[in-house]
């Protein structure tokens, strides 16, 4: 029997939302569940989402990768001091968003930690 994997995505941006679960499709091993969050959302930052998901008893220990057009080392910095697990620069390429997503999956799912050498950071620019 073969379970789905579940991902929470907020995003705001139709063709991101797109590349993303096109990325995602058949390729994320085991049954890993994530957030993948956009910083500049039109209603509610970014930044307020991820504290509310770490401050809820049932989605505290979810990974959270932020996904946004921010490079500014203060948004990095912040997004970290919350409980982000990754940060990724976009527009990102297409085969590598893949690879990390395979990459990442692997020890999420395996162990619920970044990949080793991390650090508990991964920027992906």
């Amino acid at each position: 029997m073969k379970t789905l994997a579940r991902i929470l995505l907020v995003e705001d941006s139709p063709n991101d939302v797109e590349m993303t679960l096109e990325a995602f499709a058949e390729r994320v091993p085991g049954n890993p569940a994530v957030i993948l969050l956009d910083l500049k959302l039109p209603k509610i930052g970014g930044k307020e989402v991820l504290r509310r998901i770490r401050a809820d008893e049932t989605l505290k220990h979810v990974p959270v990768v932020i996904m946004t057009f921010s490079r500014e080392e203060r948004d990095i910095s912040e997004g970290y001091q919350l409980g982000v697990n990754a940060y990724v620069v976009k527009p990102v390429d297409f085969p590598d968003f893949v690879e990390s997503v395979k990459g990442l999956g692997i020890f999420w799912a395996a162990i619920n930690q970044p990949p080793p050498g991390c650090a508990g950071r991964s920027v992906l620019a």
